[in-house]
């Protein structure tokens, strides 16, 4: 199948300024000319050219005939021109300059991506985050056949629980859990995917079904959740947040103490904070505590802005997020704030 993967070519590749009517201010050091290369994301593109790329909503707002963002592929050439004294970069395909949006449908490993997706891929497809509640009702496997502990993909496995609403279903395993470390609200629970399974028939509330796919073994006990139906975006669009937002990151995947780029993170803070996928939040990370030589005292110096995340996938309560940009390594209870 082929996919339109959509990235915002010109408003990731200029430099903006913080209020509408500012001039546009560049990288120290850019390039007047970048030849796109296989293996390149939008965003390693435009910080070539930018402090702060995600500003690119600034520069729709002097561009407002712009409806679609580019495409670009390996072998484009962008240019920096200056129009009306503002800076811009135009698309040069063919020998020719493309000054107007353009559209072509292509095979989605041949366009350039916004983000490197397999960083953040199965956690679009497959990972979850639910209610405590609705993973203890969750319908649980019983057994595998022949009295089997163990099973994997092309077992078949018994279930109990009303499993009548769906065929198809995701098989989790209860992950880690997610406490708001301000007010110990607990936000919710990981939903860890180990697999799938088809129903294939029922007898009062144990149900029989076919495992199609694992990714680990299938234990009893592991729990059934509905399979997803959701549309799976392949492009993200930077934003800033619509509201004031002041959480924590809250663990990182893979269970390592340290953070850099491209780790995908969990932070406390969701829809009902008005998170939405694409918004950009600042890390920071924590003050020392030093002794004041005058007074003896012990003293919390300011936290300092140390990185830079995405929201690529929003719960009620919790996000997952990729890490764009890591000045010095990260760590878990590192605050994340508006950029």
């Amino acid at each position: 199948m082929k996919k339109l993967l959509w990235g915002g070519l010109m408003g990731l590749l200029f430099a903006l300024a913080a209020q509408a009517g500012d001039v546009l201010k560049l990288k120290e050091g850019h390039p007047q000319t970048y030849v796109v290369e296989r293996g390149d994301t939008l965003w390693d593109i435009s910080s070539m050219f930018l402090n702060d790329p995600w500003l690119w909503p600034q520069l729709w707002h002097h561009n407002p005939q712009i409806e679609n963002p580019h495409l670009i592929y390996p072998g484009d050439r962008l240019n920096l021109v200056w129009i009306d004294g503002q800076p811009r970069l135009v698309l040069a395909r063919g020998g020719d300059v493309k000054w107007t949006p353009a559209m072509r449908s292509t095979p989605i490993d041949q366009a350039i991506p916004a983000i490197p997706l397999e960083a953040v891929n199965a956690f679009l497809t497959r990972g979850r985050v639910v209610a405590e509640a609705e993973l203890s009702a969750a319908p649980y496997i019983l057994a595998g056949k022949e009295g089997h502990i163990i099973t994997g993909a092309g077992d078949e496995v018994y279930a109990r629980g009303d499993l009548s609403s769906h065929t198809v279903w995701g098989v989790v395993r209860r992950g880690q859990a997610f406490v708001d470390p301000d007010t110990n609200e607990l936000l919710g629970v990981e939903a860890r995917d180990i697999g799938s399974a088809k129903r294939l028939s029922n007898e009062g509330d144990v149900a029989t079904l076919a495992l199609n796919r694992s990714t680990e073994e299938v234990r009893r006990g592991d729990r059934l959740l509905p399979e997803e139906e959701r549309r799976i975006n392949a492009s993200f669009f930077p934003s800033a947040p619509a509201t004031t937002v002041d959480g924590y990151l809250l663990s990182v995947e893979g269970g390592v103490s340290q953070i850099g780029r491209y780790n995908v993170v969990v932070i406390n803070k969701g829809a009902r904070e008005g998170l939405t996928e694409g918004n950009l939040l600042a890390i920071y990370r924590a003050g020392e505590l030093v002794r004041d030589p005058v007074t003896n005292e012990i003293v919390k110096t300011p936290d300092f802005r140390a990185g830079l995340l995405m929201v690529f996938r929003v719960f009620e309560r919790v996000s997952y997020g990729l890490v764009l940009r890591a000045e010095r390594p990260l760590a878990v209870n590192d605050r994340v704030r508006n950029p």
